[in-house]
C-alpha cells in the first residue's frame, strides 16, 4: 500500500513534536534542531545519516547491566528511525481502530500513531466515536456537551468540516471530537435512513470540500471506536478500508479477537466488501512474563502478515500523557512508549 509518489516525509524521532509542522525536503533538518535532552547527549541530530555509526552512540555504554543493555538497544532503534522516510499513500487510508474488549489500548494506539504520522508531515484526521471522548482528551480538543461533535454529524446531518478542531500540539493533526451525546446515538440511529453509512458519507463529502477549497488531501483517517459492536462501530467499519486491532498481551484478548473477526466477516459480507484486517498491534507487552511472550507468539503464528513487528510495552509515560491532554509523542518523545509508536507508524506507512 506504499505510494509510488516521490514525495516522502521523514520521521523526527527526537523532535519535540509539539512544534512539528508540515515540512518536506531540506526543512526536515531544521525540525530536528528542536531536540530533547536524550538526543542532545547523543548528538544524533547533528550527524548526517551516512556518517552514523553504531559505535558513535554505543562505545561509551557499558552493556554489563540490564539497564545499560536496554538503553543501548533503544539507541539502536532510534538510529534506524532517524533515516526512515514515510511515503505518502496514493489515496486516503481510512483505519477503524477496534476491539470489542475494553482496556486494550484502542484510544492510546489511535492518538499516538496519528500523532507520529502527523509529526512526520502527513495530514491526519482522528474521528472519535467513543462516547467517553478519550481520544479528544488526549489530543487536547474540547468535547463538553456544548461543543458540536461527531454526534451532530451522525444524527443532525451537520457537515464534518463544521465540527473538526485543530490539535494544539501538532499542526497536521485534526480531530472530530466526541461528546456525551453519543451515548444515546445508538438508539437514535436505529430509525434513520442508511444508518450504517452515515459516517462514510460525511467523510466523502468532507474530502470533496477539501478538494474544492484547494486544501491538501488527507493521508490518513483513524476512527476510534467504543468497545462494542453497536451502530457506532458498524458505521466505523462501513467508512473504513482497513481495520487496526490493538491486542493486549493477555489471554482474554485472544478470546475477544476470535469474536471480533467473526463480526468483521459479517460486515464484509453485508455492508463493506472492501474492508480488510490489515494491521494488528501488540500492546501492554511485559517482557518479564512468559504469558506475554506466549500470547505474542500465538498471535504472530495465526496472523503472520498482519501483526506489526513493533510491540508497545507497558509504560507509565503512555498512561500519564492523557492527564496533560497530550499524546506520549509530545509528552515524552524520548520514552520507550513513544519510540514504539514511532516504529509502528513507520511500519503502517510502508505497508
Amino acid at each position: 500500500m506504499t505510494s509510488s509518489e516521490t514525495f516522502t516525509q521523514r520521521i523526527p524521532p527526537f523532535v519535540s513534536l509539539g512544534s512539528a509542522r508540515a515540512v518536506a525536503g531540506p526543512t526536515i533538518a531544521a525540525a530536528l534542531n528542536h531536540l530533547n535532552p536524550v538526543a542532545e547527549k547523543t548528538n544524533l541530530a547533528k550527524v548526517p545519516r551516512e556518517t552514523l555509526d553504531e559505535s558513535n552512540v554505543l562505545d561509551t555504554l557499558d552493556d554489563s547491566s540490564p539497564i545499560a543493555r536496554e538503553l543501548a538497544h533503544e539507541n539502536r532503534r532510534r538510529e534506524r528511525l532517524l533515516g526512515r522516510e514515510l511515503p505518502k499513500p496514493e489515496k486516503t487510508r481510512v483505519f477503524t481502530v477496534s476491539n470489542q474488549k475494553g482496556g486494550v489500548g484502542k484510544t492510546t494506539t489511535t492518538v499516538n500513531i496519528a500523532a507520529a504520522l502527523a509529526a512526520a508531515g502527513l495530514n491526519v484526521l482522528v474521528i472519535d466515536i467513543d462516547p467517553q471522548g478519550n481520544a479528544s482528551t488526549a489530543l487536547g480538543i474540547e468535547h463538553h456537551a456544548d461543543v458540536d461533535s461527531i454526534y451532530d454529524v451522525l444524527i443532525n446531518d451537520v457537515a464534518l468540516e463544521d465540527v473538526i478542531a485543530q490539535c494544539p500540539d501538532i499542526s497536521n493533526l485534526i480531530c472530530a471530537p466526541a461528546t456525551i451525546h453519543l451515548a444515546g446515538a445508538e438508539i437514535e440511529l436505529v430509525s434513520l435512513v442508511a444508518r450504517e453509512q452515515r459516517l462514510r458519507r460525511a467523510i466523502d463529502v468532507y474530502a470533496k470540500v477539501r478538494e474544492k477549497k484547494g486544501e491538501p488531501r488527507l493521508d490518513y483517517i483513524f476512527i476510534d471506536c467504543p468497545p462494542s459492536l453497536g451502530l457506532l462501530t458498524v458505521n466505523a467499519f462501513c467508512a473504513a478500508g482497513e481495520v487496526l486491532i490493538p491486542i493486549q498481551c493477555e489471554y482474554y484478548a485472544l478470546e475477544g479477537l476470535s469474536q471480533l473477526l467473526k463480526n468483521i466477516e459479517m460486515i464484509q459480507k453485508h455492508l463493506n466488501a472492501d474492508l480488510v484486517v490489515s494491521t494488528i498491534l501488540l500492546t501492554m507487552y511485559d517482557g518479564r512474563t512468559n504469558l506475554a511472550a506466549q500470547v505474542a507468539a500465538e498471535v504472530r503464528q495465526h496472523f503472520p502478515n498482519q501483526v506489526l513487528g513493533a510491540v508497545v510495552p507497558r509504560s507509565v509515560r503512555i498512561s500519564e500523557a492523557p492527564s496533560y491532554q497530550q499524546t506520549v509523542m509530545t509528552y515524552d518523545p524520548s520514552s520507550s512508549g513513544a519510540l514504539s509508536y514511532l516504529e509502528a507508524a513507520a511500519e503502517i506507512a510502508e505497508r
